[in-house]
């Protein structure tokens, strides 16, 4: 057997490349002195990890206030909600964790105008039907 002239690995008599470092071999040299004269590596190193970004500890979340002073609910809410329901639901939505009073509000209004709207679709679907049957 006989030693890379690169590495010090030890490699087959007739090989032309160092299986581990892909060196090539040269049968110029005695393999002794070739792995005399060069210095057995020690573990190669390792690529170094690029360093995690250091986070600052935050505060931990915190629920907001039940009894925020803002936060009163509010009928201009529920009506607005009331005349232009998907208002009412994005408002809803939006404020049901900062503002709950007012978010309820805004839902509850916009549930009754949609209710409102459903009930008077029937009532006029009804009564539609009922003008043309007495022609």
């Amino acid at each position: 057997m006989k030693y890379c002239v690169s590495c010090g690995q030890e490699i087959a008599d007739d090989a032309a490349f160092c299986t581990n470092c892909g060196a090539p071999q040269s049968t110029q040299e005695p393999v002794q002195e070739a792995a005399k004269a060069q210095p057995q590596p020690q573990q190669q190193a390792q690529p170094q990890q690029p360093q995690q970004p250091q986070f600052q500890q935050q505060a931990p979340y915190q629920q907001p206030a039940q009894n925020n002073v803002n936060d009163k609910g509010g009928f201009g809410w529920g009506l607005l909600g009331c005349c232009i329901p998907i208002v009412g639901l994005i408002l809803f939505l939006v404020w049901k964790g900062d503002k709950p009073q007012t978010a309820k509000a805004a839902g509850i209004g916009a549930l009754v105008g949609v209710g409102v709207s459903i009930i008077f679709y029937i009532i006029s679907f009804v009564a539609g039907l009922a003008g043309t049957a007495m022609y």
